[in-house]
């Protein structure tokens, strides 16, 4: 069997629509997406970090500290 590798810009419509198009032959295409650090520019937080700014919101709100709670 040969093969390719190819990377393609799905950020555009041209490069969505060839997406779908090469999905649609699961058999013969196999489809290895990556998962930004970002999306669409923007950071993205573990779980960790997100209780953490709501601990810090609901601590001011209330005026005591809720991770003691």
């Amino acid at each position: 069997m040969n093969t390719i590798k190819v990377e393609i810009d799905i950020s555009s419509p041209v490069g969505k629509r060839l997406l779908k198009e090469i999905e649609k032959h699961p058999g013969i295409v196999k489809v290895e997406k990556q998962h930004p650090d970002t999306l669409a520019g923007q950071k993205t937080y573990t779980v960790d970090e997100v209780f953490e700014e709501c601990y810090d919101i609901l601590s001011e709100h209330y005026k005591c500290d809720v991770r003691k709670l």
